[in-house]
């Protein structure tokens, strides 16, 4: 099994937290983000390299699961693992932990698409980031 990634430390500040007093959606789309900009650096997918080689890449499909609400002062930590690699398209998942608890206080799964950003249509990736990915990549689970 591989371990996931570090990708995200922070705080949440009382300007994260909505009417209620928690942080609101907005802000874990946010860090979830950010966390995915990390991952793709650790394959490869910099910026200075998706820059020169014209290429990008396009979310075409997120799904999160808010499992604890989360509270100003909260310093968390997302974990990614990268779940599937295909030709031109992976997908990941990103855990965000409360750190102070160690409790997931939500999860989000996506697919990305690697773009060639002057044709404007998806395209493969290039076989160094298919070799980084598939160092990362995290084995199916065996049914039983």
């Amino acid at each position: 099994m591989i371990e996931p990634l570090l990708t995200y430390r922070g705080t949440v500040y009382p300007w994260h937290c909505d009417h209620v007093g928690h942080m609101n959606v907005m802000w874990y789309v946010g860090k979830f983000d950010e966390a995915t900009w990390q991952l793709f650096n650790a394959l490869g997918l910099s910026p200075s390299y998706l820059r020169t080689a014209q290429r990008g890449m396009a979310a075409v499909d997120q799904h999160i699961s808010y499992i604890q609400e989360v509270h100003a002062g909260a310093v968390l930590s997302v974990h990614s693992t990268l779940l599937e690699f295909k030709e031109k398209s992976l997908r990941f998942v990103h855990e965000m932990r409360n750190d102070e608890t160690g409790d997931v206080v939500a999860r989000t799964t996506l697919k990305g698409v690697h773009i060639d950003t002057v044709a404007r249509k998806s395209c493969a990736f290039a076989p160094e980031i298919a070799d980084k990915a598939e160092a990362l990549l995290q084995p199916p689970c065996a049914s039983t």
